[in-house]
């Protein structure tokens, strides 16, 4: 999976908003962040929560334009194309498939 990694405020805030929809196999790693929103964007999106080691706390598929989620404890989100959670199996108590610790 190629993953570009946002760690600065704006880049955060910014995410996919004003960009096409991810490519399969492609993801923005949004570090830190326990919530998101799809404020501005035009494709749904699918949002997988991590904690500090990695591990998947929570997959929220095909999450709409104009929503919020949030995921206490949560210390990254993986932002995908819809659909690309469920076909790679990330569920949550796994380790994410991408993005190995420590942050």
């Amino acid at each position: 999976m190629r993953v570009i990694v946002a760690t600065t405020t704006w880049a955060r805030l910014r995410g996919l908003i004003l960009r096409p929809s991810p490519a399969a196999g492609h993801a923005l790693l949004l570090r830190p962040a326990a919530s998101i929103h799809t404020c501005f964007m035009s494709y749904p999106i699918d949002v997988v929560f991590l904690d500090a080691h990695g591990r998947v706390l929570s997959v929220h598929r095909a999450i709409p334009p104009w929503r919020v989620r949030v995921q206490r404890g949560a210390r990254a989100a993986l932002e995908l194309r819809a659909g690309e959670a469920t076909r790679l199996g990330i569920e949550p108590g796994k380790l994410a498939p991408c993005c190995p610790p420590p942050w």
